[in-house]
């Protein structure tokens, strides 16, 4: 093989580096997915996420698309040069083969991300819900506790006030009966 390397031209020398490495990188990219590597902050704040959340943009220009990007660029090359194309030619097919694949992996990524739910959460699915409180919730509005509550399917930990007039501490049982315009959740105690 080092002898194989030697005899080559500097322009396939090129290509195989090329598609060497990038094909390397891609695996370990790939063996990452798979381990869930890519988790960027696991203890986020996952409301604000939530609140935010505007779907899966388009993006062309990702590390993982050009990894795909020089992976086939250097691999149709190869095989155009193996192939006897000439090299101008070889150059423009290689590249077109990159291009097309950076595309293909940039709208499976997009319309893989459609397919899963938007996860916005939405306040008013909350209503007559039953939760806990989490925080200390002051009596007459006073201060702003939290509560564990069950919205959309998910265990979630929101933001509360309560018109009753004694405190509701950790572990009272609550049940919502409004939600205010910015988002905080009004509480009865149930267990009188």
């Amino acid at each position: 093989m080092e002898l194989g390397f030697e005899m080559m031209t500097l322009f396939e020398k090129i290509y195989w580096v090329t598609a060497i490495t990038a094909s390397i990188i891609l695996v370990i990219l790939l063996i990452m997915t798979f381990i869930g590597g890519e988790i960027d902050d696991i203890e986020g704040d996952v409301d604000v996420e939530i609140e935010g959340d505007t779907g899966i943009e388009f993006q062309f220009l990702s590390f993982k698309n050009l990894v795909g990007f020089f992976t086939i660029f250097g691999w149709s090359g190869i095989a155009c040069l193996d192939a006897g194309v000439a090299k101008g030619l070889t150059v423009i097919i290689s590249v077109i083969c990159g291009l097309l694949m950076m595309l293909a992996m940039a709208s499976l990524f997009y319309y893989l991300g459609k397919l899963q739910s938007s996860g916005t959460l939405k306040l008013k699915n909350a209503l007559n819900q039953i939760g806990e409180v989490y925080l200390t919730i002051g009596a007459n509005r006073k201060s702003i506790g939290k509560v564990s509550i069950n919205v959309q399917g998910t265990l979630r930990e929101l933001e509360a006030l309560t018109n009753a007039d004694k405190d509701l501490v950790q572990g009272d049982v609550v049940v919502v009966k409004e939600v205010t315009a910015n988002g905080i959740l009004i509480v009865e105690p149930i267990n009188n």
